[in-house]
């Protein structure tokens, strides 16, 4: 089925705004959006919730198994609960890459990000979208920028949340996560061999999403 779905995937590290891009294409063009990102946030927050060790890969991966997320519109529902917001606080955000380089829990979240892909058509962004979960799609997007680019987006963007920041530690853990993520044994952060690279440290929104509709019209119909 997701063979014959058109699929854009945007990967990239940390603060690298793919998030943001990656909606505002699916948008643009009447696709789906996935977040993935947003189920190991959920998975992480569980975790963290219910006192899991984060170094028990067998407990994080018996935890990822039974999440039932529920996506209502802007909402995250996680057993009930609305976890939207909580899932953004940056306790989350630092202990998210550990969980995620679990490898039962990339097996236990692999089917929901996979049954995503539904027409007209699917914008998912991660860090493996392209290379792992949807090898096959024809146009994959590596975004990234600076660290101290990306740190300071993250800066602005806790602030207007009126929540306290430190640029410099943010820089610090934004190098650490990617050191993680990129060193990690299961889908290591990286480009897809057939990747567009694409640099935002000195681009605006608008003008990363014009960028990535024009690729997509592109190559997207030669890839279906």
């Amino acid at each position: 089925m997701t063979d014959s779905i058109p699929v854009i995937t945007l990967d990239g590290p940390a603060a690298s705004g793919k998030g943001t891009i990656a909606a505002r294409v699916a948008d643009a063009l009447g696709f789906y959006y996935l977040d993935s990102g947003a189920l190991y946030r959920i998975a992480t927050l569980n975790a963290l919730s219910k006192g899991i060790d984060l170094d028990d890969a067998d407990a994080l991966t018996a935890s990822a198994e039974k999440l039932e997320p529920v996506f209502d519109g802007d909402r995250i529902l996680l057993e009930g609960r609305d976890v939207t917001t909580a899932i953004r606080a940056e306790e989350v955000s630092a202990a998210t890459s550990r969980v995620a380089a679990v490898l039962g829990v990339r097996a236990a979240l692999f089917a929901l990000q996979k049954n995503a892909a539904r027409l007209s058509g699917l914008v998912a962004d991660g860090r493996d979208m392209g290379t792992v979960v949807f090898p096959d799609a024809p146009l994959k997007i590596f975004m990234t920028a600076t660290a101290a680019v990306r740190a300071e987006r993250r800066y602005r963007q806790l602030l207007a949340r009126g929540a306290a920041a430190d640029l410099a530690v943010l820089t610090v853990d934004l190098e650490e996560r990617d050191r993680r993520d990129r060193q990690r044994a299961e889908a290591p952060l990286k480009p897809a061999d057939d990747a567009r690279i694409l640099d935002t440290s000195d681009m605006g929104i608008d003008e990363v999403v014009q960028t990535v509709i024009a690729w997509w019209k592109d190559v997207g119909l030669k890839g279906l």
